[in-house]
């Protein structure tokens, strides 16, 4: 059986960890210390339509300290540098190394690291409002998980089969890139819109309408540039499928006082537009007036 670690058990991988512990999965959470004991204490917590309410046990640590086959890297992209310390690359090895983190950036940070990385993308909107306890909120859970690289398919494949088998709307993803601008040409106009009017999407549909649109299209020109998909009716029907009161990650973490992915969702979109001398003015300025609140956006 496949041994996993997950390093960062918020929403995200607190119910990848919490999910795979149940089913029987060999699971150890890599946790920052102050988050610790009170894992090994109270376990983590899921309330799930989609996988049932459950707590699950897994063994916790703040360093790796021992072999494993998986490691699934659900930290935030702006603590992603001082979490890896929970990782070491001389313990994990040529272990396979999947990061479900938010923009691109992320992908070039692990492989000078770590020798075998594939690329990861979960769509869900899952929160953790205490530590080990993990809220998961929408009707469905889906994971792709792709490499262009023929040595790590199989080991890749073994991966989606499990989570798959777990309960994840899991499959396969084709070429890497195009998986990463296809989640992000939607998360980048959900988040900043979202997040820069302090509202849910389905305010942002009934009383932005033009600027949603307007900022879709902008990124998919972007992402079509790049090497996603760019097809912006595409991400505008994922907007009208949401439920209205759904929020974006970044959106809680403003209304929390966390720290935003701005960087690595809003910054990567304008990185990748100066590089193709592509014009994204409506984009542009959500990133600004996002940026003003004191985040920083290289780019």
């Amino acid at each position: 059986m496949t041994r996993y670690a997950v390093l960062g058990p918020g929403g995200v991988g607190g119910l990848l960890a919490a999910v795979l512990a149940d089913r029987g999965h060999e699971v150890v959470v890599v946790a920052r210390p102050e988050s610790v004991k009170v894992l090994q204490d109270n376990g983590i917590r899921v309330v799930s339509g989609v996988f049932g309410d459950l707590v699950a046990r897994p063994r916790v640590v703040a360093v790796l300290d021992r072999p494993i086959d998986v490691v699934l890297v659900a930290a935030k992209a702006t603590a992603l540098e001082p979490a890896l310390r929970g990782i070491p690359a001389e313990v994990v090895g040529d272990a396979l190394v999947v990061p479900f983190l938010n923009g691109l950036d992320h992908m070039d940070v692990l492989r000078r690291r770590y020798p075998s990385v594939a690329a990861g993308v979960i769509r869900v909107e899952s929160s953790r409002p205490e530590v080990g306890v993990i809220v998961h909120s929408s009707p469905f859970a889906r994971v792709q998980v792709a490499t262009a690289e023929p040595r790590l398919h199989d080991r890749v494949a073994a991966v989606v089969r499990d989570l798959a088998d777990s309960g994840f709307d899991a499959e396969l993803g084709g070429y890497e890139r195009a998986m990463l601008w296809d989640k992000l040409a939607f998360l980048a106009p959900f988040a900043l819109l979202t997040t820069a009017h302090g509202a849910p999407v389905g305010d942002v549909r009934e009383h932005h309408a033009e600027e949603m649109v307007s900022v879709i299209e902008e990124v998919a020109a972007v992402s079509a540039a790049d090497g996603g998909s760019g097809d912006p009716a595409v991400t505008v029907a994922q907007f009208q499928r949401l439920g209205a009161e759904m929020k974006s990650s970044m959106l809680r973490d403003a209304e929390a006082g966390n720290p935003l992915e701005l960087d690595a969702i809003g910054g990567a979109v304008l990185r990748a537009a100066e590089a193709h001398g592509i014009p994204i003015p409506r984009t542009r300025a959500l990133v600004e007036r996002l940026t003003e609140s004191g985040k920083t956006v290289s780019g």
